[in-house]
């Protein structure tokens, strides 16, 4: 799976561009990654958006213990590998029928988080189990969500092209192509959303951090994002029904 979206819906991490040791600095547009992975994925499926964004699937060299599915639903694109575990009653809880795919499911689960709020978005997340990594878009509201599972049993990595936008996908080879060296694994147990940034659905008031390993000449090796359990981020007020439940359930207990 590829995704590949300009700087205005997913502004990478500016430590996914640092300047790698040994980096030849070849990195391409998004068009030419497109070309890439259709001359390396015959039998791939394109799915374009406006300013050449676009997400890709293919089945080919596909791990049949992490199978590849895409989904469209209300213009909400959803690639998805992986299996859940607890499938069923994840239906359940969302009132789905026996046929909804993993990927309908995430449609529904973000479809939950945009129009019912305030849903924290780890609190949904991290009721996902098993062995994962999904990238979703929705094309209306220009909005990117991606996740990985928390032991990273899925491949899934990102990283950025020419002109600064990021890319994403399960091939290593094909984002070395893409990005030159300026690409690393994606967190496990981490999101990513458009606006949002890097969040752990374990430790949502924990910064996800940057890490650059450094040779013993100082030069930049490798960048890996980590929780960092030793910084707080501060929280965020709650308002709405959510804060006058809270405010209510406080007198009471008084």
């Amino acid at each position: 799976m590829l995704a590949v979206f300009e700087k205005s819906i997913g502004k990478p991490p500016q430590e996914l561009s640092l300047p790698l040791a040994g980096s030849s600095g070849l990195k391409n547009t998004r068009q030419e990654i497109a070309e890439i992975f259709r001359l390396w994925r015959s039998d791939s499926t394109f799915y374009n958006f406006r300013n050449g964004n676009f997400l890709a699937l293919s089945h080919e060299d596909q791990n049949p213990v992490h199978p590849r599915s895409i989904v469209v639903m209300d213009d909400i694109f959803c690639i998805f590998s992986g299996a859940l575990d607890n499938t069923c009653d994840l239906r359940r809880y969302y009132g789905l029928s026996r046929q909804a795919t993993e990927a309908m499911i995430i449609i529904t689960v973000y479809k939950v988080l945009r129009d019912r709020a305030p849903y924290p978005p780890d609190q949904v997340i991290k009721e996902l189990e098993g062995k994962f990594a999904f990238i979703l878009f929705d094309s209306k509201a220009s909005v990117l969500l991606l996740a990985r599972d928390r032991d990273g049993s899925v491949q899934f990595h990102w990283g950025t092209a020419a002109d600064g936008s990021l890319v994403c996908s399960d091939d290593p080879n094909l984002i070395s192509a893409a990005c030159g060296k300026c690409y690393t694994p994606f967190p496990p147990g981490c999101i990513f959303i458009s606006g949002t940034g890097l969040i752990c659905f374990d430790h949502p008031l924990h910064k996800v951090r940057a890490i650059a390993r450094e040779d013993d000449e100082g030069n930049i090796g490798a960048v890996i994002f980590q929780v960092d359990l030793f910084t707080r981020l501060p929280s965020i007020p709650r308002t709405g029904s959510a804060a006058n439940w809270a405010g209510a359930t406080a007198v009471e207990g008084e």
